[in-house]
């Protein structure tokens, strides 16, 4: 009784693993993403699925107006929104390379 315990036991310890470990993120990760792109506003800087950036001028049920340029306006799927872009302006002061003159 035992040996046949054992022998169904590691396939289900197996699926386990494998739903902790692959399916579970997975899920979560796209229930993020579906709730990012539910709360696209306008001005939000984003960058689409394809790596063109630009900014959202106009939100519809199903569709973004991405502003590439000026003048230059594309319409998306929400779905083609991958992620939003954070401000460079502040990141790009504290980073960038302190020069001095050499004596």
């Amino acid at each position: 009784m035992s040996e046949g315990l054992t022998s169904l036991l590691f396939p289900v310890l197996i699926a386990v693993v494998v739903y902790f470990f692959m399916i579970r993120p997975q899920q979560r990760r796209s229930s993020e993403a579906k709730k990012f792109r539910e709360s696209l506003v306008k001005g939000a800087t984003v960058v689409t699925i394809g790596g063109l950036h630009g900014k959202v001028v106009d939100v519809h049920e199903e569709s973004v107006i991405i502003e590439v340029d000026r003048g230059t306006r594309l319409k998306f799927d929400r779905s083609a929104i991958a992620r939003e872009v954070a401000a460079k302006s502040s990141a790009a002061a504290s980073t960038a390379p302190t020069t001095t003159p050499n004596a």
